[in-house]
């Protein structure tokens, strides 16, 4: 190789080192920092170690027809999803209740009420109507008489639901006022002196007749 030839390419080669070291590093990223990058860019879809936990329930009326199901999915260690799909309503609003006691026995009648599945008890606590842990947004039923609603709650969690008393939900015959009755529109006072919302208001929210229960089933992750 001509003398020449050999040092315009070791100039070269000098010139692309000193290059080289004065770029800026390019980071490597490693499979951790992928992962990471990516869970970032879904803030609102939290990550949880007990995500696989559910609970389900089959929504049926006094007659054992079933009217459709919830689904309860863990959304964090505070929140849980709640899904339900229903039909064979009539058209409008349905309160629509988690009950503190998971038994739907259809015989067993309120005196008060004339309604079926009392033996759900009330509503899942703590908690007054229209603030309790069992309130949940109504279900609004189309003219073909179905509904569905998806939302997230953190008024109670699968733990929950699944204590020893089990739980039910409920799906009421008439809309549900949550109880919001200002104290401006005056009444006789009640047996309990109030006369504000009376006392059927103050513990349904004039939901009505329990016309759809389901025991809750919680399923491990």
């Amino acid at each position: 190789m001509p003398r020449t030839t050999r040092f315009a390419l070791a100039a070269g080669l000098t010139l692309g080192l000193a290059a080289a070291a004065a770029a800026p590093a390019v980071p490597v990223l490693s499979a951790t920092m992928v992962t990471a990058s990516a869970e970032r860019a879904h803030p609102h879809e939290p990550v949880d170690q007990a995500a696989g936990a559910s609970a389900t329930a089959v929504i049926k009326n006094a007659a054992g027809r079933t009217l459709g199901t919830v689904r309860v999915e863990r959304y964090d260690a505070k929140k849980s999803r709640v899904s339900v799909s229903v039909r064979g309503l009539t058209p409008g609003f349905h309160g629509f209740h988690v009950h503190a006691t998971g038994v739907c026995d259809a015989r067993a009648v309120d005196r008060a009420t004339d309604s079926a599945f009392s033996s759900a008890g009330s509503h899942l606590g703590p908690g007054q109507h229209g603030g309790g842990a069992g309130d949940m947004p109504p279900l609004l039923a189309a003219a073909d008489g179905t509904a569905s609603a998806s939302f997230v709650t953190d008024r109670f969690t699968l733990e929950q639901l699944g204590d020893a008393n089990g739980s039910a939900f409920v799906v009421h015959a008439e809309p549900d006022n949550f109880a919001h009755i200002p104290d401006r529109y005056f009444h006789r006072p009640d047996a309990a002196g109030a006369t504000g919302p009376d006392a059927t208001t103050r513990k349904t929210g004039d939901a009505g007749a329990r016309i759809g229960c389901g025991v809750v089933k919680v399923h491990a992750a």
